[in-house]
């Protein structure tokens, strides 16, 4: 299996593979406004709750999801990689 976009995101500014970042954190170094990233967020607790059978099972809370959703944004927009869910923000 590959990387997972916090992984990615990790390997790409030099982090150990699974260490987490803040939200704040994550802005400050993809230069994405906070705003973007608490957005990104945002929609994330509402998918998990909304399409509940879009979660994988090993997700245990709508704030891992919304998490792995703005390490995904953040990874694909830094990558120049073609972003597939909040294509709207900035």
């Amino acid at each position: 299996m590959g990387l997972t976009h916090k992984q990615s995101f990790n390997k790409m500014h030099g982090f150990k593979k699974d260490e987490p970042h803040s939200k704040a954190e994550i802005a400050r170094l993809t230069k994405i406004p906070i705003k973007t990233i608490n957005e990104v967020y945002k929609r994330g607790i509402g998918a998990y709750k909304t399409n509940p059978s879009s979660v994988r099972p090993q997700v245990k809370s709508p704030e891992q999801w919304a998490m792995a959703r703005v390490y995904a944004y953040a990874h694909k927009r830094e990558a120049g990689l073609k972003l597939t869910h909040d294509t709207d923000l900035p």
